[in-house]
């Protein structure tokens, strides 16, 4: 069928433009309610809040919880809850950080370029052994998993302790806190780059589907539609590099930088961070979640159990061992978030990760996940973890106390999952 049967109007109107365009509307909205929360604190902060700085800031401490919220949304679409993510990062984040500090400097020296590479593996494993384990207790021996994992809050947060005996580990491998944020980025010509070839990937990714979709013969979206969305794509990957590009250097900063490297700042030079690093393997992490969501058994068996597990189970899906599958995934991705975390402080300290679980949990809530299972994105849940760190944030730099904030923070929560109620009520979902 051509373009043009199927686009209908040559003009189309403001109503039938979304229909066309195929957009998820409680994605919308959230978008929506995203930008309007940007808008207010921009005002209560006289503009601060929208400024290159603060959005870089916001894009980094968004990272620790964001790549959980990914692993959180396979949990909860297969009707489980992970209550130990917190306390999972602080152990892994402790272990990383002996390892960097006491175990490998003396078997490979001091300042060796593989420290952080070893130590972040050994943090992957430690955390997907763990996940595992807590997986296992799940689905083999039956017991649910608020119980197996709000003992493991417990658990892990005082393993965390006994490891570093009660003392912050540090100063971290300088390569190491290159992942954690200010300390690593692109730079302005890195992150063009990077922009560009992400831009090429995703219009290469829109104009595969489109093939893809026609040739078995499912209906695809009309030239014009298909033509906007490529030129919102590519205005949202462009606005955000140039944003962050827009966020100088400190001139003493940069003073600093050219010194290390034995050379002489030039007169006047000034130079953006761009893309952090920690949000580059968010970024990695996302498109890997959502291909294994979307394009493998893996994540097709994820979404059925959570639909229906007894269906599920009588099909043939091994539904046990899909639960260590699934926390094995969060003990991971946990693994991840406690490298950007401790990078970030550049320590690893008593309480790092505390509350992370609370914030996760909104975070895949907020962005669509429901809690009855079988229902979830993983650019949902990023986009959740973004709303919440903009509403800390927001409250933070207005002045509101840190009571007053939880209290807000715990009421968003509450609304969203109502709001989740009402519509899945009124779609038939």
């Amino acid at each position: 069928m051509s373009d043009t049967a199927l686009s209908g109007p040559k003009s189309p109107t403001a109503r039938n433009l979304f229909a066309a365009l195929q957009l998820d509307t409680r994605l919308l909205g959230m978008i929506g309610a995203f930008i309007v929360l940007c808008l207010v604190f921009n005002v209560f902060t006289d503009g601060r809040f929208l400024t290159p700085r603060n959005i870089f800031n916001l894009t980094i401490q968004t990272v620790s919880v964001a790549i959980m919220a990914t692993g959180m949304v396979f949990v909860i679409v297969t009707r489980h809850i992970d209550l130990s993510v917190g306390s999972v990062l602080a152990t892994v984040a402790a272990v990383m950080a002996v390892v960097q500090t006491d175990v490998l400097p003396p078997l490979l020296g001091l300042g060796n370029p593989f420290i952080w590479i070893l130590a972040i593996l050994v943090g992957v494993v430690v955390g997907v052994l763990i996940g595992a384990f807590q997986g296992w207790m799940i689905g083999y021996l039956g017991i649910p998993a608020f119980i197996v994992t709000l003992g493991g809050l417990l658990v892990w947060r005082n393993v965390a302790w006994f490891i570093t005996s009660g003392q912050t580990i540090g100063p971290l491998d300088e390569t190491f806190t290159m992942i954690g944020g200010i300390g690593g980025t692109m730079g302005e010509t890195g992150s063009w780059i990077f922009g560009v070839l992400a831009v090429a990937a995703a219009l290469w990714l829109q104009v595969s589907s489109r093939r893809r979709k026609a040739a078995h013969g499912f209906p695809v979206k009309p030239g014009w539609a298909e033509v906007t969305m490529g030129v919102i794509t590519t205005a949202a990957i462009l606005a955000f590099v140039w944003v962050l590009n827009a966020y100088d250097i400190p001139s003493a900063r940069l003073e600093r930088i050219f010194e290390a490297r034995g050379e002489t700042m030039p007169e006047g030079l000034v130079m953006g961070y761009g893309i952090p690093y920690s949000v580059l393997l968010l970024i990695v992490v996302t498109v890997i979640m959502t291909i294994v969501a979307r394009r493998t058994r893996l994540g097709r068996y994820i979404f059925a159990t959570g639909g229906n597990p007894d269906a599920a189970e009588l099909s043939g899906i091994n539904t046990r061992f899909l639960t260590v599958k699934v926390f094995a995934i969060m003990g991971g991705l946990s693994a991840l978030a406690a490298a950007v975390a401790a990078a970030r402080l550049g320590f690893s300290t008593n309480d790092i990760g505390t509350l992370d679980e609370l914030r996760v949990i909104a975070a895949a809530v907020i962005g669509g996940t429901a809690l009855a299972g079988g229902v979830g994105t993983i650019y949902g849940a990023i986009l959740g973890a973004l709303i919440m760190q903009s509403l800390q944030s927001g409250m933070a730099m207005v002045g509101v106390d840190a009571p007053l904030q939880n209290i807000v923070v715990g009421t968003v929560l509450v609304i969203a999952v109502l709001v989740d109620i009402i519509y899945r009520k009124r779609t038939g979902d």
